[in-house]
């Protein structure tokens, strides 16, 4: 008679194996297929791993113990499938896909994850050798490199934080003694009305509008903008549109998205459902890491908005003469 192993899972790493005399007499571990020397090697590789990096790094997710979620320190929103093969470490573990994503995490970035572990895994995978710490390592690593790591996105969200911050202290620091904007030596500076600053994951959205007369004007006052703030200079995008009526009758307009597409030609078509001529409106964004998706046209029109309306520039604020800058 041949011997066969029996499938009992201990309910904890410290619980004893079970052993069991079967056909021949010889006794077997209690696990099949895995020998039990081999399953507290993995459970101290786990063990050594948890406590370098935290204790849910790499966690369990059912009775089998060859299958753990495995959470990369420097992206922890994303987990991954983890299965060690029954002959491990002379053979190498699997990245069988995701297991949890976080709620704010941009479409695609879990698979993408999944790829880049797999591909690092099979660099550093030594048959026989544990491998997992230089995975981790390695993963880690190469996420900084390319900026998508946690402490990158923190830090992008430091700094666009600190962009709007010091965007409003130097719009204050700009105004002199009788609350009108400081005139620079080359050009006056144009008479900006502002929205207030809106944030969203980690997005920072301003707008500002102003009245003009030509298109030379609004083309100017852009130039303008973008010459002496270097912060706004430096923004991802700073979307434009203007609409201008001359006396004769003849109408101009136009947008432009700077890289945020399709972006412009919806300011253009709120000022023309707000009914406003001979404005022109700028809404700058500084992206913070996060992807908004079609909440960024919402709040794109929102802030620009609220720059026409601050400015008196739309229909209902002329008519009622509530014409008001914005205060910065």
């Amino acid at each position: 008679m041949f011997p066969v192993k029996v499938i009992l899972f201990p309910a904890t790493a410290a619980s004893a194996a079970v052993t069991l005399p079967v056909g021949n007499g010889q006794p077997t571990n209690g696990i099949v297929g895995i020998d039990y020397e081999m399953l507290e090697d993995l459970e101290d590789e786990v063990s050594s791993i948890n406590s370098i990096y935290g204790e849910d790094t790499l966690a369990k997710i059912s009775n089998e113990p060859r299958i753990n979620a495995l959470t990369i320190p420097s992206q922890s929103a994303i987990s991954l499938r983890l299965e060690f093969p029954k002959d491990y470490p002379d053979a190498p573990p699997s990245i069988l896909g995701t297991q949890s994503i976080g709620e704010h995490v941009a479409k695609g970035e879990g698979s993408y994850l999944v790829e880049l572990v797999r591909e690092t895994l099979a660099e550093v995978y030594l048959p026989g050798a544990p491998c997992v710490f230089d995975l981790i390592e390695e993963v880690g690593s190469r996420l900084q490199q390319l900026g998508i790591d946690q402490s990158s996105r923190n830090e992008e969200q430091q700094a666009a934080q600190a962009e709007g911050q010091q965007y409003q202290a130097d719009q204050t620091n700009a105004l002199t003694s009788d609350g009108q904007q400081a005139l620079e030596p080359l050009w006056e500076e144009p008479p900006w009305n502002f929205s207030e600053v809106a944030t969203e994951k980690k997005s920072i959205f301003v707008a500002r509008s102003a009245a003009v007369t030509s298109v030379d004007q609004a083309k100017q006052y852009l130039a303008h903008l973008l010459a002496t703030d270097k912060k706004v200079a430096k923004a991802t995008h700073n979307i434009t549109a203007w609409r201008i009526r001359r006396e004769n009758g003849t109408q101009y307009q136009d947008c432009d998205d700077d890289g945020e597409t399709a972006a412009g030609g919806r300011v253009l078509h709120l000022l023309e459902l707000m009914g406003v001529w001979n404005a022109m409106v700028v809404v700058t964004r500084w992206y913070g890491g996060v992807q908004l998706g079609p909440d960024r046209f919402r709040i794109i029109n929102q802030t620009a908005r609220d720059a026409l309306v601050s400015g008196g520039l739309t229909l209902e604020t002329a008519k009622d003469g509530n014409k008001k800058k914005g205060k910065r």
